[in-house]
């Protein structure tokens, strides 16, 4: 290649007007390119949020017209991942109960609802926990998660305060006179009830009653008569009539009589205190001697 020099060039050149010169013409898409380039440049910004606003919308709307097939998915994928997660280690295994007499175990399995290989992970324990308490013999319950697999139910009973017998069977009532289960004999220590409204009003005679431990001796039911007005029943089938007002008096007169004269220990199958100033008793029959 042979090399021209600066002067050899200067010597060979010639003036041209430059507006003589062939306009170059450029191709339609490399215009475009240059536009889009200096926006670009100068407005980049604005594009940015123009193009996130345009997708944004766009996305919104496709979610919309797909929720219900979104939604079917979620639901599948929550099944798919309980099932996982059951055949896992997080399956609940153990099941530790604590706090309870009268009611079943059984009763509160069933409360909790757990089925085989329900995940510990999915378990809702606030739901468990209100479907128990709502068992009647149950006051509060709390349950723990203890991960991966164990479950903590500690359960506090409401109190018992007498027993109700109706129909041949024996129930455990609170002080608010509601059944919470059935005595199988753990509870004879209990005060005994017997008769239609016994429950609603027995923690109110079993209160008044405590004043006065000899009366207690020997004393086998309460029984309500009427749903007005109760009965001492005794062991030895003495049965003490007590008023349906001034009950608490009567039994200051019943307890100074049995302090003073052994009234409950004498040879009567009853004593009334229905009336206020009068104590009534009757004898017990004896056989009258062979007429001779």
């Amino acid at each position: 290649m042979q090399q021209v020099g600066t002067k050899a060039f200067v010597a060979g050149a010639r003036v041209i007007d430059p507006r003589a010169l062939p306009v170059h013409v450029s191709a339609p898409r490399r215009r475009l390119r240059n536009n889009f380039g200096r926006t670009w440049i100068l407005h980049r910004i604005a594009v940015v949020r123009i193009v996130v606003a345009v997708v944004a919308v766009v996305a919104v709307g496709v979610l919309y017209e797909t929720r219900d097939a979104v939604i079917q998915a979620g639901a599948n994928l929550a099944v798919v991942a309980q099932g996982q997660l059951g055949h896992t280690s997080f399956a609940i295994g153990e099941i530790s109960i604590s706090g309870q007499s009268l009611t079943s175990e059984q009763s509160i399995f069933d409360a909790l609802g757990v089925e085989p290989h329900t995940s510990s992970v999915s378990f809702d324990v606030e739901a468990a926990r209100q479907r128990i308490a709502e068992l009647p013999s149950v006051e509060t319950v709390n349950i723990r998660k203890i991960y991966p697999g164990d479950l903590v139910v500690t359960i506090t009973e409401k109190v018992p305060v007498a027993r109700w017998r109706v129909d041949g069977v024996t129930f455990v009532v609170d002080g608010e006179g509601e059944q919470i289960g059935e005595d199988h004999g753990t509870y004879s220590e209990l005060p005994l009830v017997v008769g239609d409204g016994a429950a609603d009003d027995a923690l109110g005679m079993i209160m008044a009653l405590k004043q006065y431990p000899h009366l207690q001796d020997g004393l086998v039911a309460l029984s309500r008569i009427a749903d007005r007005r109760w009965d001492l029943i005794y062991d030895t089938g003495l049965r003490v009539q007590l008023p349906e007002l001034g009950v608490a008096q009567a039994l200051k007169r019943l307890d100074y009589y049995q302090n003073d004269f052994q009234l409950l220990d004498r040879d009567v199958t009853q004593i009334d205190l229905r009336v206020a100033s009068i104590v009534a008793v009757r004898p017990t029959k004896t056989e009258e001697p062979p007429k001779k």
